[in-house]
């Protein structure tokens, strides 16, 4: 049987248009309050929802012509987690809100307009009936939470029509209507902007089976399959190219809106737009495991998710509400007054401490995604402008990640070096790990490319290939393969082999009719920018930069030098670097750690931070806090440059919010201000601080600079 988010649902409360539910869930039954409230949102007649969790109630507006409260009642105890994306059109539930809160603010507005024509006998019931609706919601809140913000704004409005003011209660009632309207429209707006950053593919698509290329449905796809990809279609898949060139637009996944050319052997995302050409592409990862699904799916949990930040501000602004009654109960208790009392009632901290800071952490994140960085949830960001030691993987991180071949030894003076690389990628063109794709690239870039002909290839998992040519066996592969697989004897050529490897570099074995005929030299090179990158990071506050490697610790030193790091560890095995990270947070460091391996998953979930780089393993990506995107390192220190300058905009909105409401409520206390007055200020600087958030201000902008980086200040 399909398991239901409530196990019971009983009405608490009811008048035309609104209901509040008291509910219940079974044991085990995890509550997703954003989906349950979209779905609530979605149903038939329903303009706006609200869910308290702590006092299990659900709090539902609706259309009275459209729908019942029993009707409700039947349609919410039926929704489960399986009937969301039925019972959800995008936008649909969002939509029906704000229309709901304009048509408060019109009918507010055009009471106010009105107020002055009626009679004397019209103006109390008209701006009672305007304020029932915030009065409803007062009462809630008050029975649910205690005193709150809404509890304050109706205490306000139901002193003014006491004292006959109706012109200050209905123009508090209009300015809460649109101030409630405003802010969460810019609350949407800022989940919208992190919602859009990708789209998932959906649809119908070409792939190639049993010879021939058919469409079938998005949701068909299997791993295996090779897709077909043309000129302005989107990449359903995670894959690589088996064949075809194409120009791909990667804006959606990196920011960069000038396409990128990918042909065989290269990677290609989902989400990701042909702009020009044709690919072949082999379905590595489809549905909900390609990356726009994934990344689609950290987007909507990093919109649940709070940070320590906004915690801290949201109890912050539910001690000051006490605070502010406080002053008003001794405003009256001085001046006997209730027009100071109104005024005072104006003003509170709450919607702008509790909004503003997570507004800012989703216009940051909108701005991460845009620059090529995936950042998993606020409290990602916080974390990283904490961390005051960075530490660094060193292959696929510092270095590049691809291979090159550095040298071409022949042991036979009938073979060149050029000879050797022909022969080696004539059988490693069908494979694609890196060592063969390096191969592969080597052949193409000599002067004179050469394919020799051969048999049918063997792949020899975690070994290496092999083939026939001319009659003879040829096979390419590790030390182990060659030597004692195939009884191939190195041992003449061991003080080359040795000088080698103390270089750091790799080797590929090369045999050929039972003899040995070569070796490769392979060496990941250093990032061109990997050293700008490390400075900025200490111009950014890091106080450490080491770097972890299994490398030579040799060629690990003239590394460490060459970059400027403050140290490193060299010759470690793969369970050796999350030790060691443990061993820095144990010494009290913060650690941020960059990784892009398998192996580098339990430092990336282990860390302060965890950095995963964008040619990484899955696991990786998975496990980090934070996912590049594009290939540059330089994204590393534009997260660092985000993360501290959104905690500078958090705490200057804080600081303004606290600095400005103060002002505020002395002046109503004090008799300066009118309760028309106190609302005006309050509820324009609220607005006002929420736009702030929303726009970034001081955030670094989304813009490449001269050297690759978002432009802005550090």
């Amino acid at each position: 049987m399909m398991a239901r988010w409530f196990a019971s649902l009983e009405v608490a409360h009811q008048v035309r248009g609104r209901v509040r539910f008291r509910y219940r869930c079974d044991a085990g039954v995890r509550l997703q309050a954003r989906a349950l409230q979209r779905a609530v949102e979605g149903l038939r007649g329903v303009r706006g929802a609200r869910l308290n969790p702590r006092a299990r109630s659900l709090v539902i507006e609706f259309a009275a012509a459209e729908t019942g409260v029993e009707q409700l009642a039947a349609a919410v105890s039926a929704l489960s987690p399986a009937t969301v994306p039925a019972a959800v059109a995008p936008g649909a539930g969002g939509d029906a809100a704000d229309a709901a809160r304009l048509r408060a603010v019109a009918l507010s507005a055009a009471n106010l307009l009105a107020s002055r024509a009626l009679g004397a006998g019209l103006q109390a019931p008209m701006a009672l009936g305007v304020a029932v609706p915030l009065l409803g919601e007062a009462v809630d809140d008050f029975r649910e939470q205690g005193v709150t913000s809404h509890v304050l704004e109706a205490l306000a409005v139901a002193i003014s029509i006491g004292r006959r003011d109706y012109l200050a209660a209905n123009t508090t009632s209009f300015l809460l209507a649109l101030g409630e309207y405003l802010e969460h429209s810019i609350q949407r707006r800022s989940d919208d902007l992190l919602k859009h950053l990708l789209e998932p593919a959906s649809g119908e698509v070409w792939v190639e089976r049993d010879g021939a290329e058919c469409r079938v449905d998005a949701g068909e796809l299997r791993m295996g399959d090779t897709v077909i990809a043309a000129t302005g279609t989107v990449v359903p898949v995670d894959g690589t190219v088996l064949g075809g060139e194409a120009m791909i637009n990667e804006a959606t996944m990196t920011g960069e809106s000038v396409p990128v050319a990918r042909r065989r052997g290269d990677r290609v995302l989902s989400g990701t737009v042909v702009a020009e050409g044709r690919l072949r592409i082999y379905a590595e990862h489809v549905g909900a495991q390609a990356a726009a699904a994934r990344i689609a799916d950290f987007v909507e949990r990093s919109l649940a998710a709070k940070s320590r930040t906004q915690l801290e501000a949201s109890r912050m602004a539910d001690r000051l509400v006490p605070m502010v009654l406080g002053l008003a109960v001794g405003t009256w208790a001085l001046s006997r007054d209730w027009r100071r009392v109104a005024a005072v009632l104006q003003a509170d901290y709450s919607c702008a401490l509790k909004l503003s800071t997570p507004v800012a952490f989703k216009a940051a994140m909108y701005r991460a995604g845009r620059a090529g960085m995936l950042v998993k949830g606020a409290d990602a960001l916080e974390r990283l402008a904490e961390a005051d030691t960075f530490v660094f993987d060193k292959t696929g991180t510092l270095t590049s990640g691809h291979l090159q071949v550095t040298d071409s030894v022949a042991f036979r003076p009938d073979f060149s070096s050029a000879d050797l690389i022909n022969l080696a990628a004539s059988v490693e063109e069908h494979y694609f790990h890196p060592l063969a794709l390096a191969v592969v690239e080597a052949s193409r870039r000599l002067d004179k490319p050469q394919h020799f002909d051969h048999k049918e290839v063997e792949f020899i998992v975690a070994h290496g290939v092999a083939s026939v040519i001319d009659g003879k066996r040829i096979v390419v592969g590790s030390r182990h393969f060659v030597e004692d697989d195939e009884g191939i004897d190195l041992a003449a050529h061991g003080a080359l082999i040795e000088r080698l490897h103390e270089e750091g570099k790799t080797l590929l074995y090369i045999g050929f009719g039972g003899e040995p005929l070569g070796v490769l030299a392979l060496r990941d090179s250093l990032r061109a920018n990997s050293a700008d990158t490390v400075q900025r990071l200490r111009r950014l506050g890091v106080k450490r930069v080491l770097m972890l490697t299994g490398d030579h610790p040799a060629r690990a030193a003239a590394m460490a030098g060459a970059l400027g790091l403050d140290g490193f560890h060299a010759g470690l095995l793969p369970h050796d670097k999350a030790r060691l990270l443990q061993e820095l947070a144990d010494d009290g460091a913060q650690v941020a750690f960059i990784g892009d391996g398998v192996n580098d998953a339990p430092a990336l979930s282990g860390a302060h931070v965890g950095i995963s780089m964008h040619q990484g393993a899955d696991i990786a990506r998975l496990a980090s806090d934070i996912a590049l995107l594009e290939d540059d390192i330089a994204r590393v220190a534009d997260a660092r440059a985000l993360a501290m300058a959104t905690g500078r905009l958090i705490k200057s909105n804080f600081r303004l919010t606290v600095g400005l409401n103060t002002a505020i409520l002395s002046a109503a206390a004090l008799g300066l201000l009118s309760p028309v007055s106190a609302s005006v200020l309050h509820n324009g600087s609220t607005i006002a601080i929420l736009l702030r958030a929303l726009l970034g201000a001081g955030l670094p902008r989304v813009g490449r600079g001269k050297n690759g980086g978002v432009s802005g200040r550090v």
